[in-house]
């Protein structure tokens, strides 16, 4: 795997030795995208917080890993911390951070060691640029994947979103500027600057499959590929992709990449993927995801906190048989209320799973 492969900081000695500036056009002109489910481009992120007149900025990487099914950034942190450090003193040199933070998930606490004995391992290198690097624990709270709630928890407030604008490259942490990446968005950059780098992405693929696990494939490979590699348990009719990018009908000959999952209504996102095979019920999986955004809301905005909430009572009639057709009008409509009104990503994404169920596999929620 190349997120494996270990630099041992030549390629932050080769940043230091270029222009901040041209750090930033090295990695845009690499397309790296945000490995966090956003997909935003990382290069500008960098640049806009670059170009804020405060002189203190501030960078945060994101190890908050909440998405069940998805295991890919304690993947990385475990094989390869050096790669995410270093990534990370690249990226607080491009924007001009002296101070960087890791928001690292509570359940992650027994990875904190290993990522502490990198930075103290290269403390002189980070000298360098003058930079400090602080491991913040999070408490288990999915809603602290959020780029905003993030922040808030950093400060010790309570862990809820944020309207944007502004932005957290124009007002973030502390008010400073803000640059927020993923964990496998970091520990690419050190590939990029070295110049070896292949845009590959880590799929976190488990369900029914004999050898659930990480692998390292490129964006547009099909259905079979990924499922293949394996080993798929019966016939696999569905594809979650996590709890909040959906689901589609499985077929070998499906393409996964961004685009072609959009244009199915659905999100790739962070590349979890969640096979289903025919033996199982895709109202009873939608009622686990539903439990799960109704435990996992912060409560902040109206369309989560209660429409979630009223989601779960008619999947529970649903698969009790005792739905009626004034259920399952009300179950779509939530859907679409909560899609378009609820106010962060969280509840943005937390009916796309019932959309997409709906959409294709109606017939199990109503026979």
């Amino acid at each position: 795997m190349q997120i494996t492969q270990k630099t041992e900081f030549k390629a932050f000695e080769k940043a230091v030795s270029m222009k901040p500036e041209e750090v930033i056009r090295i990695v845009k002109d690499s397309g790296l995208k945000g490995r966090g489910g956003a997909n935003f481009p990382a290069a500008l992120k960098w640049q806009a917080a670059r170009n804020s007149h405060n002189p203190m900025k501030i960078v945060i990487c994101n190890a908050d890993e909440g998405e069940p099914g998805t295991f890919k950034d304690k993947f990385i942190i475990k094989n390869n911390p050096g790669a995410l450090i270093e990534g990370i003193a690249i990226a607080s040199y491009a924007v001009g951070a002296n101070l960087a933070y890791i928001y690292l998930r509570g359940e992650y606490e027994y990875l904190r060691k290993s990522l502490e004995e990198v930075i103290k391992k290269y403390s002189d290198r980070l000298s360098k640029i003058d930079l400090k690097i602080e491991i913040v624990m999070g408490a288990g709270a999915y809603i602290c994947g959020d780029e905003t709630a993030i922040m808030n928890s950093i400060q010790e407030l309570r862990g809820e979103p944020c309207a944007k604008p502004p932005y957290p490259v124009e007002k973030g942490l502390c008010d400073f500027p803000t640059s927020i990446n993923n964990v496998e968005t970091l520990a690419n950059v050190p590939l990029i600057i070295n110049g070896n780098w292949k845009d590959m992405r880590l799929f976190s693929l488990s369900g029914d499959v004999e050898n659930p696990g990480i692998y390292e494939l490129p964006l547009g490979i099909t259905g079979k590929e990924l499922i293949g590699k394996a080993g798929p348990k019966k016939d696999i009719k569905a594809l979650f992709f996590g709890c909040a990018g959906g689901c589609v009908p499985y077929s070998p000959d499906m393409i996964l990449d961004t685009d072609n999952m959009k244009q199915m209504g659905a999100m790739l996102g962070s590349c979890t993927v969640i096979a289903i095979n025919s033996d199982k019920s895709i109202p009873k999986i939608c009622k686990n995801i539903a439990e799960f955004f109704v435990h996992e809301s912060c409560g902040k905005c109206t369309p989560c906190r209660e429409g979630n909430f009223r989601v779960l009572q008619i999947l529970n009639k649903i698969i009790s048989k005792t739905a009626t057709k004034k259920d399952m009008e009300c179950l779509e409509d939530l859907a679409n209320f909560i899609n378009k009104t609820s106010l962060c990503g969280l509840g943005q994404a937390s009916n796309i799973h019932i959309k997409t169920a709906l959409q294709y596999f109606k017939q199990e929620f109503t026979q």
